[in-house]
């Protein structure tokens, strides 16, 4: 059976001022999006409100196979965040700090949970409030994910990361060691499996039950960098777990040893082919706008005509 991933909470529309478009984005939905194009099942459990913003991120996810079956709709704002372009870098203005879904994130019914069931990987993040549901999510027995993105607070991360197999950081220009630093902090505090640590143009950092890999990137001239975190962590996690369904064991001991004959080193191989594929799918993720295209044109609002003059 085919892999199926779940995005469970944040969903915005990243609005470009300079170019006066609306983007759909925000992490959870993007896991769910990019599993899709990355030909997995996929769904998305979250809040959209009723404005325009909320009309163009629905359809266009549910036009691309996306499941929303079970998403909650609510008078509202959609979430929306301001970008706009100063001399020539990305720069994030004072967006509506989640809209709707802020105000109104899931809260999972028994109904909801039978659904999670028939997940392999389920993805949330710390944009989404869904941190009082999580005990219910660790009950499902696919890998809970939770993408931390650059805040680093350890009272959040105690209180989070014992119902986690996944634990991701967006970890910048932050030297090495201090990346290795955090990503034991996050197992420590209870991380059952995986931390990833995304570093931009230094490549990523990955443990995996204590054991530590790193990937360079694939370095291209990018349109446009939003959303490649995300789309690395779901390639990632996807190859990953895809990899190691099934049968795994030593070969016995009787056998010859030419090849891969051990379980350690059948599971370095799979990750080392899911950080190559992740680091070429986030590579492709960026010669295109917005975190999977699929702009709208819109009129700019005097409130963002404000922002962009200060």
């Amino acid at each position: 059976m085919s892999l199926k991933v779940l995005g469970i909470g944040d969903n915005v529309c990243d609005k470009y001022l300079h170019t006066e478009a609306i983007y759909p984005g925000g992490n959870a939905l993007n896991i769910a999006v990019f599993a899709r194009e990355l030909g997995k099942e996929s769904a998305y459990l979250g809040t959209f409100g009723d404005d325009e913003v909320a009309f163009h991120v629905h359809d266009t996810v549910q036009s691309m196979g996306v499941d929303l079956s079970h998403c909650r709709y609510c008078i509202g704002e959609n979430g929306c965040a301001r970008v706009h372009l100063v001399d020539g870098d990305r720069v994030f203005l004072p967006g509506n700090q989640g809209g709707i879904s802020k105000q109104f994130p899931p809260v999972l019914s028994k109904l909801d949970l039978a659904y999670c069931e028939s997940f392999d990987l389920l993805h949330t993040s710390v944009y989404s409030y869904m941190e009082d549901e999580l005990p219910k999510l660790a009950t499902v027995k696919g890998y809970i994910s939770m993408d931390f993105s650059n805040h680093f607070e350890e009272e959040y991360f105690q209180k989070t990361c014992p119902y986690l197999d996944v634990a991701s950081i967006s970890c910048g220009d932050m030297e090495r060691e201090e990346v290795l630093r955090w990503m034991k902090k996050l197992l420590e505090f209870g991380c059952k499996h995986i931390v990833i640590a995304t570093r931009g143009a230094k490549g990523a950092m990955v443990l995996v039950d204590g054991k530590l890999y790193e990937q360079s990137p694939c370095l291209i001239k990018a349109k446009d960098t939003m959303g490649a975190g995300d789309s690395f962590i779901t390639a990632f996690l996807v190859t990953y777990l895809e990899g190691m369904k099934g049968d795994y064991s030593d070969f016995p001991a009787s056998g010859h040893s030419v090849g891969i004959t051990k379980e350690e080193e059948y599971k370095s191989m799979v990750i080392q082919s899911a950080l190559y594929r992740a680091a070429k799918f986030s590579a492709e993720q960026c010669l295109r706008d917005g975190s999977f295209g699929y702009g709208k044109t819109v009129k700019l609002t005097e409130e963002d005509l404000q922002l962009i003059k200060k």
